[in-house]
């Protein structure tokens, strides 16, 4: 069978809309599963920073990520072995957040729909104006929408801050390079307001909301309130993203599949997105 199968067919669609440079009325072919993965439709983007001892963990997290090496290098049978032991907390680096994180009774990790985890992606772009204590106003999503049409239903909605350039550098991703509770007054990093949180389960049904910052809410929350509004509606959230810059503002289509942990609040997360464009 060389179709898309059903779980990609919204992927195909996807791939199918008229672009700019097409006469008017041409259509453009379906892809096909080789199109796909085989990049001749378009092309998968890495979402994903990669965990290693520079991964970005919450402030309040002095552990971080660990890794141990306990086999490298050739046995006494011959063959060449490695093996690692790694640690970490689940919400650090590029990770899930269950919405039970911070909703009592809702969804645990293993608990998430696949189809809040696969799906559909819609990209609005701030980084032009974010500014460390930035928050995605309703403005935002509604001049968005003027532009790109209304955000779907069942989409996963990213918010661009551009702030992944500066992952590798803990102080100005974060706002503060100190470890420990007396970091935590000392963040600064955009997110996503409250005002806007509440507008999106009022008004839309979106899938998940991702960014690539550290925190769906903005550092300087108090409150966590956007954490609230979104995983009481059972809306997973995306944390410490990347790349988002090369997804256009509609079309993509996201992967994000984080460790299976039972009954966990959240976890690493391997999160890759197909995007028609070249």
């Amino acid at each position: 069978m060389n179709r898309l199968p059903i779980f990609l067919i919204i992927l195909a669609m996807a791939g199918c809309q008229p672009r700019n440079s097409e006469p008017a009325g041409v259509a453009v072919a379906e892809p096909t599963l080789a199109d796909v993965f085989g990049h001749t439709a378009g092309r998968w983007v890495d979402l994903t920073h990669s965990f290693s001892e520079d991964s970005v963990y919450w402030p309040t997290d002095v552990q971080g990520f660990e890794l141990e090496q306990l086999d490298y290098g050739v046995t006494d049978g011959g063959w060449f072995y490695a093996s690692y032991r790694y640690s970490g907390a689940e919400h650090g680096g590029t990770h899930l957040d269950a919405p039970i994180h911070f909703a009592a009774g809702r969804q645990t990790s293993d608990e998430i729909p696949l189809n809040r985890l696969i799906a559909p992606a819609v990209v609005v772009d701030v980084s032009d104006r974010a500014y460390a204590d930035y928050q995605l106003t309703v403005s935002d999503l509604t001049a968005w929408e003027v532009e790109h049409g209304r955000i779907p239903d069942d989409a996963i909605l990213l918010m661009r801050s551009g702030w992944d350039a500066s992952y590798s550098d803990r102080s100005a991703y974060l706002g503060t390079d100190l470890t420990g509770p007396e970091a935590v007054p000392q963040l600064h990093f955009p997110g996503l307001s409250p005002e806007a949180a509440q507008w999106l389960v009022d008004n839309r049904s979106i899938a998940a909301f991702g960014l690539d910052t550290a925190s769906v809410d903005y550092g300087q929350s108090q409150d966590f309130r956007t954490h609230v509004i979104l995983y009481s509606e059972n809306i997973p959230g995306f944390e410490n993203l990347a790349n988002l810059g090369d997804l256009p503002a509609i079309g993509s289509y996201v992967v994000a599949l984080p460790m299976k942990i039972a009954d966990g609040s959240g976890g690493p997360l391997r999160i890759v997105a197909w995007t028609p464009e070249p």
